[in-house]
Parts: C-alpha cells; structure tokens; sequence
C-alpha cells in the first residue's frame, strides 16, 4: 500500500488532505483512483489508513478509515555523518540507513575525500538526496522523513556532534571488539547517537585526533576493512537490533479517530 506523508495543519477530523508533490505522484504516475486506499504518516507518529475520495489537479482528499499511533521508529535519535563518497555512493548510502532508522544525515567534506562540491553542485545534490530520503521513508513505512542536512566541513561536523549523548568514530586503529560492544550496549532509549563515517581513503590522523577532543570515541567494526557504503549499514543494523524495543503489534484506535 502507497504510503505519504503530511503535516498536522492537513488532518481533518474525518478526512486528509493531500497537497504539494505528492498530488501528482497520486494521480499520474502511481494512478490511484477515488475508492483505493493509502497510508498517511503524521508528524505526531499517528498513521492513518484513507480511502481517496477525491483526486483534483493541486489536492487530493482522503477519508479516514482508522489510525494508530505507528511504532517504526527507534527508540534512540541515530545520526549519520558521512564523509563525501565517490560516484553516486551517496544515494545508497542515503536509501539503506534511511530503511534501517536513521534519524538525520549529514554529508561531510573531510581531507580525504576525493569529491569536491562547490556551493551551487552542493544544494543540487541535497535536493536529489532530500528526495531519496523521502522514497525511502514511505517504503519503509517511516513516520518521519529523515533531514538530509547541507554538506559541512569536518570541524563543523565535529561541532555540531559535540551535544549528542553517544558519538562514535569507526576507526581501523581503535582497540578491540569488546570496547565497542560496551560502548554500543550502555546506549539507553531516548540518547542521541552520532556515527561519523569517513570517505573511501578514511579519516586522517588529526580528523580522529579532532573527534576525540570533541569527545568522539575511536570503535572498530572488525579485522575487516570495510567500505564507506558499508560502514554506515553496518553500525545502523548494529544499533537497530540492540535498540529495537520489542511491542505487540499497533493496535487500531478505537478512540475518537476510528470512523
């Protein structure tokens, strides 16, 4: 079932309305007719099963069938700081961490990185990545859009990870599993979790040195040495699995909002 998303100002009390980019992906390009149904997501984490009732050039409106409070996201704020990949590695770096939960990305220029975006090829490619984080939210039933924020710099980087609760740095020179499998394991429910992923030649000696004054701890991931696409999945499967809270299914509400 197709699955959008929108704001609490667009929810009525017995129906949706569906406005912006996804009017047209509703009538043109997935072609859903009054009488089908769909998935809406709310901000509040509330999903709504709809039936569309009407499909108009700028709106589409949808009759709420039921909702409830949705239960997909983690427990924890997981943040992805990725330093600037080759190719179009961005993309499916941005697609699968979006599916395994995270919460923001944030594209990092480090020393090593072979990509170099100037300001205008910049906000292009945050564009291009904001809508892939989107279509990956609505396949995976997300009940937010994880931000894509603007590429920083290392140091910015660095700065803006200095408030979270945990920050980690995958490093091939950081001591043994047992270290990380402590570190990972004491995140409790509610912290936020910053995971700094270098580019394919890795973070530089004084970028770890850096991370660490700001409080980044160096983690391995393994003997192995893994690629930056990998890296990323790899630490967000990790934390998907020691963090998701196992809950009974979402129950449909029969509150108020059940018509």
């Amino acid at each position: 079932m197709h699955h959008f998303f929108v704001n609490k100002d667009q929810i009525g009390e017995k129906e949706i309305q569906i406005t912006g980019s996804d009017v047209n992906h509703i009538r043109n390009v997935l072609r859903i007719h009054p009488g089908e149904q769909i998935t809406v997501s709310s901000p509040d984490a509330v999903t709504y099963r709809c039936e569309v009732t009407k499909t108009e050039e700028a709106l589409v409106t949808a009759k709420i069938l039921w909702s409830q409070e949705a239960d997909t996201e983690l427990p924890s704020k997981i943040v992805l700081f990725q330093g600037l990949p080759k190719a179009d590695k961005m993309e499916l770096i941005i697609q699968k961490t979006v599916e395994l939960g995270v919460s923001e990305i944030v594209p990092m220029a480090t020393r090593r990185a072979v990509v170099k975006l100037d300001a205008k090829k910049a906000e292009a490619k945050q564009k291009r990545w904001s809508a892939i984080a989107e279509s990956a939210a609505k396949q995976a039933k997300r009940t937010i859009i994880p931000e894509i924020k603007p590429v920083m710099t290392f140091e910015e980087a660095v700065r803006y990870a200095e408030s979270f609760d945990r920050k980690f740095i995958p490093y091939e020179l950081a001591r043994g599993m047992e270290a990380t499998r402590e570190a990972f394991g004491a995140i409790a429910p509610g912290e936020s979790v910053a995971i700094m992923i270098g580019p394919e030649g890795g973070f530089d000696e004084q970028e770890v040195a850096l991370a660490g004054e700001a409080g980044v701890l160096p983690i391995t991931l393994g003997r192995r040495i893994l690629r930056t696409e990998t890296a990323g999945m790899t630490v967000l499967s990790i934390l998907m699995f020691l963090l998701e809270e196992n809950k009974n299914p979402a129950r449909e509400n029969k509150g108020g909002l059940l018509l």
